[in-house]
């Protein structure tokens, strides 16, 4: 089981600001703030920013971190605010079938090209 996850950036203030807006839809809120590194969670903080003054330009730098959720509304609602914010469109919401039946994502690459999915599973 994993209990967190960490992705560098270059800019923690924008990222901050951007993650505050983007994870709000999915029910998480900022829990730790330290002078190089900001905690996102529900309870505790298990989605971390990491600032990374040394981080290379911005592109597919490989990360993919997929947050899971309950309902449809919030992939969608994530979706919609990380493209409002800046983010690059990576899949838009809806069934995945070649996953599974019941696989609903939406997928977004941020301004440090980490890419992160949130997901559900429909009945």
């Amino acid at each position: 089981m994993i209990d967190h996850v960490s992705i560098g950036v270059r800019d923690l203030q924008a990222n901050v600001a951007f993650y505050t807006a983007v994870l709000k839809e999915i029910g998480f809120t900022k829990l730790v703030e330290r002078a190089t590194t900001v905690g996102f969670g529900k309870r505790y903080a298990e989605f971390w920013l990491n600032h990374r003054a040394g981080l290379g330009v911005a592109g597919d730098n490989g990360v993919h971190v997929c947050l899971r959720t309950r309902h449809k509304a919030e992939v969608d609602g994530f979706w919609r605010a990380a493209l409002a914010g800046g983010a690059k469109d990576q899949g838009a919401p809806g069934l995945r079938p070649e996953y599974t039946g019941n696989y609903y994502a939406a997928f977004i690459q941020d301004a440090d090209g980490n890419k992160v999915e949130v997901v559900t599973f429909v009945e």
